[in-house]
């Protein structure tokens, strides 16, 4: 039950296909955590979050999270961020409420992430232990857009660093929320560039370009 549940969660439908992507406000988030699975008992270390319409950044959200135990010592060689960096943060519970106000409403919004199964397993797995409504938001996800329009030939893999390279990211990826949030930015916005070059202009002729990718490829 809970696993179904996790998996359906992030999934939400794209209710509103018509909307044009270049007036659509999306908002790119991105998290460290202690580890690989809430339900294994990782925590959340740090949120960022860029929210986007037109190309143009309207705000950004970022905050230690205290994970209410140790940060293990890979995590802390991997991102940097130690016990005493997340020591008296909010916890995920008291931050909760102002992330929500910052992401806005579901019609509205359409979540981003690199990989987004990751982010969305914590966020909705600490909507659920908490108490707080998790909204339908839309999802999109970076590494499964760009494996629809870009080829071998040109990144040999869709991780974040790879792809930031090919698009000469302002930002580097670090494993630091709020920057890797900013190298995604820059990401989804190479990505909307050829997804132009295919003729996908909004949200419902996104969610039908890969349907179409695999009816011309499968009779190979």
């Amino acid at each position: 039950m809970v696993e179904k549940s996790e998996s359906a969660t992030w999934q939400s439908t794209l209710q509103d296909f018509g909307r044009q992507l270049s007036e659509t406000t999306f908002v790119v988030i991105d998290l460290e955590t202690t580890g690989g699975a809430p339900h294994l008992g990782a925590g959340i270390t740090e949120i960022g979050a860029v929210k986007v319409r037109a190309g143009v950044v309207l705000g950004e959200f970022k905050t230690f999270i205290d994970p209410q135990h140790p940060v293990p010592a890979y995590i802390t060689d991997l991102t940097g961020i130690t016990d005493e960096m997340v020591f008296q943060s909010p916890t995920i519970a008291q931050i909760f409420p102002s992330l929500l106000e910052f992401i806005g409403s579901h019609n509205e919004t359409v979540l981003v992430a690199q990989n987004a199964p990751f982010d969305l397993s914590f966020l909705t797995f600490a909507a659920r232990t908490h108490g707080f409504d998790w909204p339908k938001y839309p999802v999109l996800d970076t590494a499964i857009i760009a494996r629809k329009v870009l080829s071998r030939d040109e990144v040999p893999n869709c991780k974040l660093g790879t792809l930031a390279e090919f698009f000469g990211t302002q930002t580097t990826p670090n494993h630091r929320a709020l920057d890797d949030a900013r190298a995604t930015v820059d990401v989804f916005h190479g990505l909307l560039e050829r997804l132009g070059s295919h003729d996908i202009y909004t949200l419902e002729e996104l969610n039908n370009f890969g349907k179409k990718v695999k009816k011309q490829k499968s009779p190979e």
